[in-house]
């Protein structure tokens, strides 16, 4: 196990990926389920930032697309952190939706590999670690305000947009 104060150089939507799989497993999905859920819950995250600071505009074809791909009685929403994942029962399993299609958990852990590279076991650790610190009802309530407390820190506005900081792993710390 690495030093808990060590950092790690990351940006915001791989941290908040990883730790939105690790809260979606503990409030009872699988780890493939919570990998999708994850990646859109980032996703949507990341999307509403860009609106705020006008880097994307919603447009009525948007709008338009995302109302047509509902299908009636195979979508369900699920509500993670603030937000509402729309997700879809497949084969495989619970998948979240972005743009209509299932996330594959597959292309999630390529990356999370690929961003963290050879400090993401030790992230995972100490994320679920922090997660399994709190009873699931706290967790639920508590994870948004959790991830602000330890995301990388970035410069403010679109100067920032998809900048690494620093995640130090000494902020994974569950209270004592």
């Amino acid at each position: 196990m690495a030093s808990p104060h060590r950092t790690i150089q990351v940006n915001r939507a791989p941290v908040l990926t990883l730790w939105a799989a690790i809260v979606a497993q503990r409030l009872g999905l699988e780890w493939d389920e919570a990998l999708s859920v994850g990646k859109a819950l980032s996703g949507i995250t990341a999307h509403a930032k860009g609106v705020r600071l006008g880097i994307y505009e919603p447009t009525p074809d948007t709008v338009s697309e995302k109302r047509k791909a509902l299908q009636h009685g195979e979508e369900i929403h699920l509500d993670l952190m603030g937000r509402s994942i729309p997700a879809v029962y497949t084969k495989d399993g619970l998948r979240a939706l972005h743009q209509g299609k299932p996330v594959p958990p597959a292309s999630v852990e390529l990356y999370l590999a690929g961003k963290f590279g050879d400090d993401l076991e030790d992230v995972r650790h100490a994320m679920t670690e922090l997660a399994n610190s709190l009873p699931p009802t706290d967790l639920a309530r508590q994870a948004f305000r959790m991830y602000e407390s330890f995301r990388p820190e970035v410069k403010p506005g679109a100067e920032g947009w998809g900048a690494k900081g620093e995640l130090d792993l000494g902020r994974l710390a569950p209270p004592r």
